[in-house]
């Protein structure tokens, strides 16, 4: 893909600060020049490409070369792909696929997207251990990323085969999941971490993407930012004193500079100066991190918070004790650990270069844990030699996605296999001991440890207890959401939590948060208002819409709207509006994803736009005909104006899509509970139901429409069941 944002490296020249004749300027001196410099500010910096430091740093880059991060993407060619394309099939699905060769081309035949049989090249190469996918082109600019990966294990251990990613599901043509589907797409789902300067450049209106970067990989300015004011410090081209105070770095990691672990009498070593910014930590979060983007104009070295939006400690993705579950990366296990909390950055364990580990097996953890104290029979109680004596099969314990890719938990915890007794969440011992289960661990970790060691995470019975719907839990997050020691994303986790709890004390609580020192608490502070008064929306988020972080902003300009936002004052309405757009801005960057179209359908309508929001629903559904949410909120706009027939037309369509969609259900057994049809609307309620019983409402309206077709036993039953 050729390279449309690179601009020159050297500056244009500037000009002198009094006129001089060409017969002086010949005699001033490089020095007495530069004298004249800091006048001219230097110019934004612009991506030189990692070719650029290489005669500078050597060493790095030669480290770098070698890695996954420099092989994160790669045009196919005989050099880059490592799957068996020698008229190799594999069937899954009930679909036979062939990997061949065709012009010095690789190609595979397999299904399209409308579910026959065809021929696609692959132009891409994604990745490179444990596994390689590979991308193919489409004529409207999408990259999407085939199901089918290579194993690129050893033959021993399993690999050297080709395999499907969902060998779980049987996914047809028209599913998201599908590889030609919404939810294989590069473009969204890949490209921004696995190349460099990233634009996706899609055009809403055309229904195409023109994506391009400056590297095809993660190259060095993926992480140090663009590099041409450095480039040009170096080479000290005309201006560079001007950079001499940064030397042009856009992105300065240097915070484990003069930094040194000093052992203590406990045996775990402490950081010698606090660790005073997450520069590093962020760098790595724009793509170790689960998150959303609404933005692709912030480079590294910038606020990641004014592009991403990471994912919180929720259910789904989290265990409630904080234990990655779903395909959560590094980063949101490593920010609630106590780890992160001692100043330990993630360059103190990995070298960033090769991203190898710092030292093999115990020795990385014996860079800070003295290996008298920890690595002994008397701490893991193990046997010499097992498994269960490295730091990691205890600390880090490992779960697998997709299929042959284990990835450690980053939250470094202490083993509790007494909450998997109250609670049902793993524990590292029942990685290898699973069938004594969790109350024969609980009692083996009690005897070796009769001081009781409940590890740093202590929000996990407040979470559970939430999870579980308890009035007792929202005094036990609010106790979260105020505790200064508890990290960030915990305490931003327990606000979005308690959200289900609107009681006078929790809004009081919310409020507050919004003056919280970190950003990603006082954006979901910002955002989990929904219950307070307009007056109290209004007092409390008007002063972060000037906030220094876009996240906070655009997520007090959402809170405001409607009556909110007629309450502002002076020069908030004007602050209020710049904020708005910048949240609609946000949207509109993915507006090739439903979810997006459907906030701006919402935001229409709250806004007193039936028009502009019908268009952005139907718009969403033409995008995933299957995004039930867009056709529920459709279907509502169709009730507001008396037509039920179009209302139950559009809830009957997106349920021959995705028929097991609880909240479709629901709104089709309220809409024929309106046009009468009570028999109907009862089978309807019943089975939204019973796809979502932990969902109160469903529960509740159902047993409501049980006692008025004269079942009042049977509504009690449902309440009584569902309490």
């Amino acid at each position: 893909m050729p390279d449309k944002s690179r601009s020159p490296m050297r500056f244009a020249r500037s000009p002198i600060c009094h006129p001089i004749t060409a017969f002086v300027l010949t005699a001033i001196t490089a020095g007495s020049l530069a004298a004249c410099a800091p006048a001219t500010p230097p110019p934004p910096p612009t991506f030189a490409g990692s070719t650029a430091c290489a005669d500078c740093h050597a060493q790095p880059y030669a480290s770098w070369r070698g890695s996954q991060h420099a092989l994160a993407m790669q045009e196919a060619t005989e050099a880059t792909v490592l799957g068996d394309f020698d008229d190799a099939t594999i069937t899954a699905h009930g679909v036979t696929s062939r990997f061949f060769r065709r012009d010095g081309r690789f190609v595979i035949n397999t299904d399209g997207p409308d579910g026959q049989p065809a021929d696609f090249e692959l132009k891409y190469t994604f990745g490179v251990a444990p596994l390689q996918q590979y991308l193919v082109p489409f004529p409207d600019g999408r990259l999407q990323a085939l199901g089918i990966a290579w194993d690129a294990r050893p033959a021993e251990a399993g690999g050297q085969r080709w395999f499907h990613l969902y060998p779980d599901q049987t996914l047809k043509a028209g599913n998201p999941l599908h590889w030609t589907g919404l939810d294989q797409n590069w473009n969204y789902q890949c490209a921004d971490c696995h190349s460099t300067n990233l634009r996706k450049n899609y055009d809403a209106d055309k229904g195409r993407f023109t994506t391009t970067w400056s590297e095809i990989s993660v190259g060095c300015e993926a992480c140090h930012g663009p590099a041409s004011n450095h480039v040009a410090w170096a080479r000290k081209d005309l201006g560079w004193h001007a950079l001499a105070a940064t030397r042009g770095l856009a992105n300065a990691l240097d915070e484990r500079r003069g930094v040194n672990w000093a052992p203590r009498e406990a045996g775990t070593a402490a950081r010698s100066a606090p660790r005073a910014t997450s520069r590093e930590i962020d760098t790595c979060a724009r793509c170790h991190a689960r998150r959303g983007q609404y933005s692709d104009d912030i480079h590294a070295g910038q606020p990641w918070l004014d592009a991403f939006r990471p994912a919180l400690i929720e259910p789904g993705l989290y265990f409630p004790d904080g234990q990655q579950r779903d395909e959560v990366y590094t980063w949101g296990s490593f920010v609630q650990s106590r780890m992160h909390a001692a100043g330990v950055t993630c360059a103190d364990c990995h070298e960033p270069h090769t991203q190898r580990l710092r030292a093999p097996g115990n020795g990385v953890c014996a860079q800070c844990h003295a290996p008298a104290v920890f690595d002994t029979a008397e701490h893991h109680h193990h046997p010499a030699g097992s498994a269960g004596t490295q730091c990691i099969a205890c600390h880090m314990p490992a779960t697998t996605y997709m299929v042959v890719d284990p990835r450690h938990d980053h939250s470094l915890r202490i083993p509790r296999p007494d909450l998997s007794v109250g609670m049902g969440t793993p524990n590292a011992c029942g990685g290898c001991h699973d069938e004594r289960g969790a109350r024969w661990a609980a009692a083996a970790v009690a005897r070796w440890y009769p001081d009781r060691r409940p590890g740093f995470q202590t929000f996990a019975v407040a979470f559970a207890t939430a999870e579980r719907g308890e009035p007792a839990a929202a005094a036990k997050l609010i106790a979260i959401m105020e505790d200064p020691a508890q990290p960030a994303l915990v305490r931003a986790s327990a606000l979005a939590r308690a959200t289900r709890y609107p009681s006078q004390e929790v809004i009081a609580a919310t409020i507050r948060a919004l003056a919280d020192p970190d950003a990603l608490v006082r954006a979901t502070a910002a955002g989990s208002l929904a219950a307070a008064t307009p007056a109290e929306r209004a007092e409390g988020l008007a002063p972060l819409l000037r906030d220094p972080v876009r996240l906070v902003r655009m997520a007090a300009a959402r809170g405001l709207v409607g009556e909110p936002q007629e309450r502002l004052l002076g020069e908030e309405p004007a602050a209020f509006a710049a904020a708005l757009e910048e949240w609609v801005a946000g949207q509109r960057f993915n507006a090739d994803r439903p979810e997006a179209l459907t906030n701006l359908g919402t935001l229409a309508l709250e806004r007193g736009a039936p028009r502009q929001a019908v268009f952005a629903f139907r718009r969403a559904l033409a995008l995933d005909p299957s995004f039930t949410q867009a056709a529920v909120n459709l279907a509502d706009l169709h009730r507001a104006g008396g037509d039920e027939v179009s209302a139950e037309r559009v809830l009957r369509r997106a349920l021959e899509r995705n028929p097991d969609d609880a909240a479709a259900r629901h709104a089709l057994g309220l809409s024929l509970v309106r046009q009468g049809r009570s028999n109907d609307a009862l089978a309807e309620l019943r089975r939204a139901y019973q796809l979502a019983p932990e969902a109160a409402r469903f529960a509740f309206v159902y047993a409501v429409a049980l006692h008025d077709t004269g079942q009042p036993a049977a509504a009690i039953a449902t309440l009584r069941e569902a309490i």
